[in-house]
């Protein structure tokens, strides 16, 4: 895995030694470790010379910060200093696989797909939590795992369904603090203000735009309910309906 996907957006959980201690792995027997692509992320690490325990430059539930002024806005006070490298390529985290148990598990989708992962390992199974509530009494074994999580302070809601009826459902429902989550051009049909997030069939434009959209939800628009475009699951694609259905909190409406 190392040897195909590395370095890149795939986080690896593997057994830890007593080499790594409780407060980098939240007292779990499992490490998550990660090779960058970033050169300035990957030039921090060789300044530093021995590897980098860090959490997300985020709020715990917010949207995830991709750039340098959305870590800003959330930890200005803080943190002592942001280095910016410019806008993330990828835009949602990267993929989390398990290989401490078998079969492997992917746990978190991103830029590194199921099937690429597939393509290499063979089989390779999907926690429910990627597309379901985690289970009552279970324990996340990654980041993002939890119910409700990536969120903006509007209450977002996803339709599920065609372009006409979506257009439909929003104009029917358009009053005042209503906004809208869609692919680009189709907020020309809709009644209300809206914020696009890339192309219906470009994904890595989706992956890469979603989390600056739901930031402008709220800061821009002052959203307090929005009703978002549905992704299609498959290839990043998953990785970007991950994201959006743990921002609505689970909250679809099938319109057909």
């Amino acid at each position: 895995m190392a040897d195909r996907f590395w370095p890149g957006p795939l986080t690896i959980i593997l057994p830890k030694s007593a080499q790594i201690p409780d407060e980098v792995s939240a007292g779990l027997d499992t490490v998550a470790v990660r090779f960058p692509y970033h050169p300035v992320a990957r030039a921090v690490i060789d300044a530093v010379g021995v590897p980098l325990a860090a959490p997300s430059a985020n709020l715990s539930g917010h949207p995830s910060p991709t750039t340098a002024a959305h870590v800003m806005n959330d930890m200005d006070g803080r943190i002592e200093a942001v280095l910016d490298g410019g806008p993330c390529s990828v835009g949602v985290e990267s993929t989390v696989l398990t290989l401490a148990e078998q079969p492997p598990r992917l746990l978190r989708p991103g830029g590194i797909t199921l099937e690429q992962l597939k393509s290499v390992l063979g089989r390779v199974e999907m926690d429910d939590a990627v597309l379901h509530p985690l289970a009552d009494g279970k324990r996340a074994a990654s980041p993002g795992m939890k119910y409700k999580h990536y969120s903006p302070r509007a209450n977002v809601v996803i339709l599920d369904g065609s372009l006409e009826h979506y257009i439909d459902y929003v104009n029917t429902h358009a009053e005042d603090g209503v906004a809208a989550l869609c692919y680009d051009g189709e907020d020309t049909a809709l009644r209300v203000p809206a914020i696009c997030y890339g192309g219906e069939k470009d994904c890595g434009e989706q992956a890469r735009e979603l989390f600056e959209a739901l930031r402008e939800l709220d800061e821009r628009l002052h959203a307090k309910t929005v009703y978002a475009r549905c992704p299609e699951p498959k290839g990043v694609g998953l990785a970007v309906y991950n994201r959006l259905i743990r921002a609505a909190g689970f909250e679809v409406i099938d319109v057909g």
